[in-house]
């Protein structure tokens, strides 16, 4: 608009934003690696918004070489000063992996024991310094890293910081950076409201305060599914974020086959969980409670459902009945083992894990084990080892091994027992299915027949099309209210 009044610096952005599409970003000489057609494509996309001044939600499929493509992007700007990556405790040590082999001009420092404030001050260019959430949200650390001009700040899997609330993303809104990037494969997992959190980070104020965004965009998005709001706030986000998806850029991954397995309850099964739900829903019915307190006792009801499903005995310590998901389990497994395969194991309950882990014993059946309880540097060798051969099966629980590993030795991957949330599960899938696989991937969800487990599984279509919603094409959004979550005991 050529008769727009505008004030020097508004002029100032409109000259940045020419200036970007006539930037042409050369791929650092020092970068040692080659990148894909679709990599070097994000890389050219980081660096412009770089040089534009904004920041950036990279949230590429997994396994399609995020770091990667941000430690070129790294690289352009790290003689400028140092660089701040914040990630899970399971992906730090991939970082300082991947910069020793595609970046070796960084200097990698992991913030961890040692004196902090010293290495602080002695930050130089080409510095990167790796730090955990866990110690992000530590509120001197969180005071000293706010303290330091970052040229870049890099938090990777970034769904870490969805939530408002929590101190690791209030840290992390004190962060000052030159360019922000955000790495994750899960930008939208339950709500909009996560997303409003992300691009508060990456770029303040865009959206508007949380009062206006919940007002112009989630309220009339998620009751009435209203689609020229839809359409607009896809709009606002389009030039910050870049996703794309396995089946639009890897070609030679091989295919993806995923199948529920019914699982049937024994009788006396049945009649332990049929007890537990109606003396549950008794319970809560003569409950006063109400607001966050009952939402908490539905959870905790519906925690113990999902337990009686995997194994009788999460229930009933003494109990002598056998699982019959686990008898399917085995029968699986023999097959697999048979015919020379390597599966990935995933159950969000530790103590589930356990009674798998002591059948394998019985059952001489070598594995590797990994739970948040794992050290970080045990953590790398089981993975080296299983990726070397040692190991037909890889017990994981699904926190701790969903993001970071890269276990493409296994084709098979199965999961035990249904998570609210599919996002998360697809993570965990992908430390199979990604680049480097070279053999179909066969996914199995082991699901109890007439149970919550089906009704979670039932869920998860609502949850893809929330993520789908924004990220292509479609239009539902969804908050499991109190009300809602007593629906699936009923």
């Amino acid at each position: 608009v050529d008769d727009l009044k505008a004030d020097q610096l508004w002029q100032e952005h409109c000259q940045k934003i020419q200036d970007m599409h006539q930037f042409s970003p050369q791929l650092p000489s020092t970068f040692q690696g080659d990148l894909r057609d679709y990599q070097l494509e994000g890389f050219h996309w980081l660096a412009r918004l770089s040089h534009w001044g904004v920041g950036a939600c990279l949230a590429d499929d997994m396994g399609l070489g995020k770091t990667i493509q941000a430690l070129a992007a790294i690289l352009t700007r790290a003689s400028a000063g140092p660089t701040l990556i914040v990630a899970p405790t399971s992906v730090c040590f991939n970082w300082i992996d991947e910069c020793f082999k595609f970046a070796p001009t960084l200097n990698p420092l992991l913030f961890g024991s040692g004196n902090r404030q010293e290495i602080l001050d002695n930050l130089q260019p080409f510095d990167l310094l790796i730090c955990s959430y866990g110690l992000l949200q530590q509120e001197s650390v969180a005071a000293m890293l706010a303290e330091v001009s970052w040229q870049t700040i890099v938090l990777d899997e970034a769904q870490f910081i969805k939530n408002m609330t929590t101190k690791r993303s209030q840290a992390a809104m004190k962060l000052q950076g030159q360019f922000k990037l955000i790495t994750t494969g899960t930008p939208l997992e339950n709500h909009l409201g996560e997303l409003w959190n992300l691009f508060r980070f990456i770029n303040p104020g865009l959206l508007g305060s949380w009062k206006q965004f919940n007002e112009r965009f989630i309220t009339p998005i998620e009751s009435d599914q209203h689609k020229v709001l839809h359409q607009k706030l896809k709009r606002l986000i389009q030039p910050f974020i870049l996703r794309r998806t396995k089946t639009q850029v890897l070609s030679e991954l091989p295919p993806r086959t995923e199948t529920v397995l019914s699982v049937e309850l024994s009788n006396e099964e049945m009649a332990l969980y049929e007890a537990l739900r109606r003396d549950s829903l008794e319970q809560l019915t003569a409950s006063d409670d109400s607001g966050g307190q009952k939402h908490l006792q539905v959870l905790a009801a519906l925690m113990k459902l999902r337990r009686c499903c995997c194994h009788p005995t999460l229930i009933l310590n003494d109990s002598s009945l056998n699982g019959s998901k686990l008898q399917l389990f085995q029968e699986i497994l023999e097959e697999l083992l048979d015919n020379r395969h390597k599966a990935l194991v995933f159950s969000q309950f530790v103590d589930h894990l356990q009674i798998v882990k002591a059948h394998l014993d019985q059952h001489n059946i070598s594995y590797q084990y990994l739970d948040g309880s794992t050290p970080k540097k045990e953590r790398q060798r089981r993975v080296k080892a299983f990726q070397s051969g040692d190991g037909d099966v890889f017990l994981i629980s699904l926190k701790a091994g969903g993001t970071g590993l890269n276990l493409t030795a296994a084709d098979y991957v199965i999961h035990l027992d249904p998570w609210w949330n599919p996002a998360v599960e697809d993570q965990a899938t992908d430390r199979a299915y990604r680049i480097g696989q070279q053999r179909p991937v066969t996914v199995y969800r082991l699901v109890a027949k007439d149970t919550i487990e089906e009704k979670i599984v039932q869920l998860h279509h609502r949850k893809r099309d929330l993520a789908d919603s924004l990220l292509s094409g479609t239009d539902v959004s969804a908050k499991l209210s109190t009300a809602e979550l007593l629906d699936l005991m009923k």
